[in-house]
């Protein structure tokens, strides 16, 4: 045997738990499953419950599980401060997965046994829990976010009832309520993530730095920050690229050319938040963003296209900026670049054009991008792997 592998499919109460083994001929067995209580309690049963079916000790044992809003933190939380190996899949991988092998059926018990299969035969990313700092600013900013989409919709709502052919003074008058009551909510959560940004030092002085481009402000740089733990999990800027759904998407076979576009399969939360950003930069007329969207605009003619590309490159500036702990300079040049040699954390990398270029034109390839952290990562980076291809 090669490696154990444990599937959890969980849910708010309870989970099933199914572990299996691969072999030197690639074939996967499963040993045993069994539900268990999504509860401290039941916790420590699965964790007795492992032990008894890793006959093996001196054979790894690796646990995948899908991603299910927030009832997964604590299981996985528990498993990794027990020392063992986890790895959070997302849903949408897991569930192709599923479909490719032919599990037509689904349940929880079938989800589990074929997660167990996936993490036997694929090399997945470790997971490593969020600090309990950007965890609590992922949910100011969230908290921040729901409240602003409220108002937009009791906003739409209040426009809708003063318009129409009837009005009611009640509603109006609740409607006005609750507006100003969530202005007063919005402002507090502001206040909230200001002062928790302050409190780090060494956080704060690296937003003031991303600060100084024109046109972003604290709570987007918050924002960006929350979603990726202060960009922790990312080794290079085509993974930040993968994950906020930025990348290009090629659509050619033979002579068939499509449209390229980016995937939008990503954190939507930080390309909502770089939407504004976007036009502020262009607006005050910040370079290299205003040079970009000027170019490729006189390529497609298209605004948005454009204002996208800048978004991107407002987001890998930020990682740079944030890595190297320096300030924004807007006369930052490539040639400076060149000069420091400190290759894919700069400023103003040439190959941030990358984006814009393969989506200014169909005919075009896209660039080949490194995927997001989770579910994905070249073999040299797994010690189980390295060991396969030394034995090979």
């Amino acid at each position: 045997m090669l490696k154990y592998s444990v599937g959890i499919d969980i849910s708010s109460k309870d989970f099933y738990a199914c572990i299996s083994v691969i072999d030197e001929a690639q074939m996967v067995k499963v040993k045993a499953s069994r539900k268990f209580a999504n509860t401290p309690k039941g916790f420590e049963q699965f964790e007795h419950w492992m032990d008894k079916n890793h006959k093996q000790k001196e054979v790894p044992l690796f646990i995948s599980m899908e991603a299910t809003g927030i009832y997964h933190e604590e299981c996985a939380l528990y498993l990794f401060q027990k020392g063992f190996k986890v790895s959070i899949i997302l849903p949408n991988k897991a569930k192709k997965y599923l479909q490719a092998v032919g599990l037509k059926s689904k349940n929880d018990s079938i989800d589990a046994q074929g997660l167990s299969r996936m993490g036997a035969e694929q090399v997945l990313d470790l997971w490593q829990p969020m600090g309990s700092y950007f965890y609590r600013l992922r949910a100011l900013t969230r908290q921040h976010q729901s409240l602003q989409e409220f108002k937009t919709q009791l906003n739409n709502q209040l426009h809708a009832s003063t318009h129409g052919m009837y009005e009611d003074d009640l509603v109006i008058n609740q409607l006005q309520r609750s507006l100003r009551h969530l202005d007063t909510q919005i402002v507090d959560i502001e206040k909230a993530i200001k002062i928790h940004i302050e409190q780090d030092e060494i956080v704060n002085r690296k937003v003031e730095n991303i600060c100084k481009i024109t046109g972003v402000g604290t709570l987007t740089v918050a924002v960006v920050l929350a979603e990726t733990n202060g960009f922790a999990l990312f080794k290079n800027k085509r993974q930040l690229v993968s994950y906020c759904g930025y990348d290009v998407i090629e659509n050619q076979s033979g002579q068939h050319v499509g449209k390229t576009r980016i995937s939008k399969k990503g954190n939507s939360r930080i390309r909502r938040i770089l939407h504004l950003p976007a036009f502020n930069v262009v607006r005050h007329r910040q370079r290299p963003f205003v040079q970009l969207f000027e170019r490729t605009l006189a390529k497609h003619g298209k605004k948005m296209k454009s204002y996208v590309a800048v978004q991107k490159k407002l987001l890998v500036i930020m990682f740079a900026l944030w890595k190297k702990d320096e300030a924004y300079d807007p006369a930052y040049t490539p040639e400076d670049s060149k000069k420091n040699n400190t290759g894919e954390q700069e400023q103003e990398p040439s190959s941030l054009l990358s984006f814009a270029e393969a989506d200014g034109s169909d005919k075009k390839i896209a660039p080949a991008l490194a995927g997001a952290t989770q579910g994905r990562h070249t073999v040299e980076q797994s010690q189980f792997a390295s060991s396969l291809l030394s034995q090979r």
